[in-house]
């Protein structure tokens, strides 16, 4: 019976991280072809310039989605279960992203062509909304003891492998393909592969048992009549801290996945299969990075990574941005592994510290709508944002200081941390290790 637990648990460990690395790979192909294809395919009507303003104003729009799937998933999370929800948004996000690729260009439908490229963005928001909460939740609600910080980072390391599966495919499409081609044709493969991921995920996801956490709430009817209100009601400062404490990571992230492909390859004159190896080489860092603070958060404490790394961010955000003007290719990389390693930091812990910060009733609606709500405020404007201040100041230094004050708010909200804010125990008050300790607030 013991052996047939611990399986059943590394099927969950499994299908978080390759559902969650499924779900990020197609929503990264996404910000890729913003940043590569997408002015030139769905505005051209537009100025190079405003097209491509446009192009990475695009990515954004799922920003707007993600409260509407974080307030409805979450909600149905919490009352039917986080099982059903992951399934649910893996094939809204599949089907989307599987759409994206078959649409017609502004040359062959007019206007129509970014107004369908819209649509089916806010959908990816709509599914990546509820996504990461069901993930999260899925895996450290189903970890064994003391080995939360490190179960949890299933569903962070798929954030990176999924960036390193869409780094590479659209490198080898642009490496077998000419200029002519890859418009044509060659930016849509990734996206029709992204089904046949899919239908892998789904089957694992499909699979794996629903959460112990949830299954004994249920059981004991303990169950939240209105979780969302709950949240809002009773839960205000925790879902603030939270939401801050994703806010930099998040803006940093976006920088790193989206904003410095376009800003190399557009206006340092960088080619894109050398910043594409950037990317990939990045990821690797972030990967072991969050690797590492999982391991370290059973031991420290989620909290104290979190200081580490949203320092690191602060210190870094000015001379990362610098060293990516010079346009040197041994300062990028530098540049970019220094600043994937306290993403790494920030990132490795936070299934950890949200399961803490909200209990079992209302957890999925609470860990959705920070986690909403952080991408909305850091990640969401970032790509425009960043590319608005190199068109307006002509000068690197803006970015950065950009990037520095969101890292300053996250680490902030991360001091300001208190034990009576860390209320959720995965398994009910009989868990070996406290929401306390989980965190790292409990000393």
């Amino acid at each position: 019976m013991q052996d047939s637990n611990f399986a059943q648990k590394r099927k969950v460990f499994a299908a978080s991280a390759i559902g969650t690395t499924i779900e990020w790979y197609d929503f990264f192909i996404y910000s890729t072809s913003a940043a590569l294809v997408f002015s030139s395919q769905f505005f051209s009507a537009m100025d190079p310039s405003t097209a491509l303003l446009t192009s990475m104003a695009t990515i954004g729009v799922t920003f707007l989605a993600r409260p509407l799937g974080s307030a409805l998933i979450g909600h149905f999370g919490d009352k039917l279960g986080r099982k059903k929800m992951l399934v649910l948004t893996l094939g809204i996000m599949g089907g989307a992203t599987f759409l994206v690729g078959a649409l017609p260009t502004y040359a062959q439908v007019g206007v129509w062509a970014p107004v369908l490229l819209v649509l089916l963005r806010f959908a990816q928001g709509f599914s990546a909304g509820g996504e990461w909460a069901g993930a999260a939740l899925m895996a450290v609600e189903h970890a064994p003891a003391k080995k939360r910080g490190l179960w949890g980072s299933a569903s962070q390391i798929g954030t990176p492998i999924g960036l390193i599966l869409a780094t590479a495919v659209f490198l080898l499409m642009v490496s077998v393909t000419s200029e002519a081609q890859f418009l044509a044709w060659g930016w849509r493969t990734p996206f029709f592969i992204s089904i046949l991921m899919v239908v892998v995920g789904y089957y694992i996801r499909s699979k794996i048992d629903e959460s112990p956490a949830f299954a004994e709430m249920k059981e004991t009817n303990h169950q939240d009549r209105t979780p969302l209100g709950d949240v809002v009601r009773h839960h205000k400062r925790p879902l603030i801290i939270a939401a801050a404490t994703f806010l930099g990571n998040n803006m940093a992230g976006y920088i790193f996945l989206s904003f410095l492909l376009s800003y190399a390859t557009n206006s340092l004159g960088m080619h894109s299969d050398t910043m594409l190896g950037v990317q990939i080489t990045g990821s690797v860092v972030w990967l072991i990075s969050i690797a590492a603070s999982g391991y370290l958060t059973d031991l420290v404490g989620a909290r104290r990574l979190y200081l580490i790394g949203f320092s690191l961010q602060v210190v870094w955000a000015v001379p990362f941005m610098l060293l990516v003007g010079t346009s040197n290719l041994v300062f990028i990389y530098l540049a970019a592994i220094i600043l994937t390693a306290s993403l790494g930091l920030s990132y490795g812990g936070q299934s950890a510290l949200f399961v803490s910060l909200f209990p079992t009733r209302v957890r999925y609606s609470g860990a959705s709508i920070a986690y909403a709500l952080g991408a909305i405020l850091g990640g969401g404007p970032a790509p425009f944002a960043a590319t608005w201040l190199i068109q307006s100041t002509g000068s690197a230094l803006s970015v950065g200081i950009y990037l520095l004050f969101a890292g300053l708010i996250s680490l902030i909200a991360t001091l300001a941390i208190r034990k009576t804010d860390l209320v959720g125990l995965p398994h009910g008050p009989k868990a070996e290790v406290s929401a306390q300790e989980l965190a790292g607030a409990g000393h």
